[in-house]
This record gives structure tokens, C-alpha cells and sequence, in this order.
């Protein structure tokens, strides 16, 4: 069951609506600390309550908790309510002589299995049917090639292929990729039979380089865009800018942190947050379905959907892009046309 009207959506080519506010679930898999499980229960019903209705997760995060603890905190909502995305190219295989340690990947979990790059059509079928069973469901609304960076030649051809056979037969909806590029999910769109990208940290108030490449051909071909990490690692997560916060998950460089301090006085002048500017940004460009944020607790929840709310007046965009802090996605689709 759900217990509120969803947030409004849009539409992939297949017909799928997503909500414009993702539930992004890589921080529930242990995230560079721990949550408990109560914790990660009561933000997946924080954001059901809060009308998000699409979560992503992959089997990556914590090396299967995120699934685990999101297919059990969503066991008693309705399936067809939701949009449920992973992604596939990492199988997780058992690692016994590891099992004494840590995780080394960010992830504060028992390294009792590790990751193999698979790409191969067999790796992709295997990888969602371990999802599947994770999740505690029959489908999966979204499968995401995940970081084919290195991987281009066999994710492209055997990853791509294989996603369409599951594609064709049901198992999952929706196909593509997900990167913190936007050069090669350009062309993945450009050659490949993919409804959807993820692009994490390319489109975002600090680095809006997806809009000279992917979201012109995304948006001439059909395909949906969901923007990730759109505070590029922290930057752009709180009102006033921390000269110490990460961007792109390293030391940021002075030049940035300069640029991010101008646009949060710009926001502050418009009435504005930086992170409720940070968020709504990339749903100005009409390629854009959803915008995807990391959430822990059920504070963090609610204090994202307030900014995924808040009023954002168009002279605060306007100065933006006047001023050659940020581009407008929106008047730049417009020039497209």
C-alpha cells in the first residue's frame, strides 16, 4: 500500500511514469557509514508518505544491502504504485577468504562477496536474477548498465543485446546506462536501442557539460534523462557553501567553490536555498524525467522534498544565465528547437 498522491511525473518513451524525485538508495547499503535497518525502513516510508515513487539501488551498494533492505522496507507496497530501478555489468560473487574485512569500495559491509565486471549476455542475466530475488519482486521497471567506463566494446554489443532480450521478454522495462560521464551515454543514445540515461554529476548547477551533448540527442531521440548527484559530492548541499565540502569526491578547486558562492548569493538574493536550486535545475531541460538524491533517514527525505517544492522564481534562472553562472536548461532546449 502507499499512503499519499504521488509527486507529479513524467514519461519514458515506453510509457513508464516516474516521479520528478527519486529516491536514490545507495546510502541505505552502508554508504561510507552505517545505517541500521530501522533507519532505512522508516526513509523508504518517509518517501512513500512524501508522494516519491521511483527508487533506484544496484547490487554495487553495500554489495547487495540496498536491495535487500529496500525490497523489504517496500514488501507491502503496491508493486505496480512503484518504479524500481538497478543496474547490471557487477556481479557479486562469494568471497569467503574476505569475509574477515571490510569492504575497500565505500561500503561499510562485510566483504563476503566481491565484484566482477560481466558484461557478457549471461553476467547480465544472472545479475538481474540476483537482483530479482533481493528486491522481492518479479521485475524491474529500469536495468541501468552500471559504469561500462572501461567496458564500452562488450556493454555496448553483449550488455546492450542481453538487456533487450529481458526487455522483450518482460523482465525488466526500461533499458540503459548509468555513468558519471556524458560523453559515452551520448553514445550509447547516438548507437544503441536505449530508453534512458542516468548521469551523475554532468548535469548540475556546477557542471552543466551534458547540455552540449546529451540532453540535444537525448532529447531528439526520445530518451529519457535522469540527473544524479546533481550537489556534485556536497558542494551544493547546504545554504551557505562549506569551503571544505567535496565536489565530484575529492578536494574542490578553488575556482568552484568560488563559482558555487556566487550562485548561493544569487539564491539568497531570490529567496532561495542553493540545494532547492541544486535540485530543481536539471527538471528545467524537458529530456529530464527525474532527478535522483542519496537519502539515509526520513529527515533527509523530508528535507529533500521540501526543496524539490520550494518556489523558485524565473528571474533566479535568468540571472544565472545572464551572469554565466549556469546555464538555463530550459532556454537552451528552447534554441534547440
Amino acid at each position: 500500500m502507499t499512503s499519499s498522491p504521488a509527486l507529479p511525473t513524467r514519461a519514458l518513451r515506453n510509457g513508464t511514469e516516474i516521479t520528478e524525485l527519486g529516491f536514490g538508495a545507495a546510502q541505505i547499503g552502508n554508504l561510507f557509514r552505517e545505517t541500521t535497518e530501522e533507519a532505512s525502513q522508516r526513509a523508504v516510508s518517509s518517501a512513500l508518505d512524501d508522494g516519491i515513487r521511483y527508487f533506484d539501488t544496484a547490487p554495487h551498494y553495500g554489495l547487495g544491502l540496498s536491495e535487500g533492505r529496500l525490497g523489504r522496507a517496500l514488501h507491502v507496497t503496491a508493486r505496480d504504485a512503484i518504479v524500481l530501478s538497478s543496474k547490471v555489468g557487477r556481479l557479486l560473487v562469494d568471497s569467503p577468504e574476505t569475509a574477515d574485512r571490510l569492504d575497500d569500495d565505500g561500503f561499510v559491509v562485510p566483504a563476503a562477496t566481491r565484484r566482477v565486471w560481466d558484461f557478457s549476455r549471461d553476467g547480465i542475466h544472472r545479475s538481474v536474477e540476483a537482483s530479482l530475488a533481493r528486491l522481492g519482486t518479479d521485475r524491474l521497471d529500469i536495468a541501468y548498465l552500471h559504469d561500462p567506463d572501461d567496458h564500452w566494446d562488450a556493454a555496448s554489443t553483449t550488455g546492450v543485446d542481453a538487456l533487450i532480450e529481458l526487455r522483450d521478454q518482460g523482465v525488466v522495462g526500461a533499458i540503459g546506462a548509468g555513468m558519471n560521464q556524458s560523453a559515452m551515454l551520448t553514445e550509447f543514445v547516438r548507437r544503441t536501442d536505449i530508453d534512458v540515461v542516468m548521469v551523475a554529476g554532468r548535469f548540475t548547477l556546477l557542471d552543466a557539460s551534458a547540455l552540449d551533448d546529451l540532453l540535444p540527442l537525448a532529447a531528439e531521440r526520445g530518451v529519457g534523462v535522469v540527473a544524479a548527484a546533481v550537489y556534485n559530492s556536497g558542494l551544493l548541499s547546504s545554504e551557505t557553501v562549506d569551503r571544505a565540502a567535496h565536489f565530484d569526491y575529492g578536494a574542490a578547486p578553488e575556482a568552484v567553490i568560488d563559482r558555487a558562492v556566487r550562485i548561493a548569493d544569487v539564491c539568497e538574493r531570490h529567496g532561495v536555498s542553493l540545494p532547492a536550486a541544486a535540485i530543481q535545475y536539471p527538471l528545467r531541460h524537458p529530456a529530464v524525467v527525474s532527478v535522483v538524491t542519496g537519502m539515509r533517514t526520513a529527515d533527509h527525505v523530508s528535507s529533500t522534498v521540501a526543496r524539490y517544492r520550494a518556489e523558485i522564481p524565473a528571474a533566479l534562472w535568468d540571472e544565472l544565465d545572464a551572469t554565466g553562472l549556469a546555464p538555463d536548461p530550459a532556454r537552451r532546449a528552447d534554441n534547440s528547437v
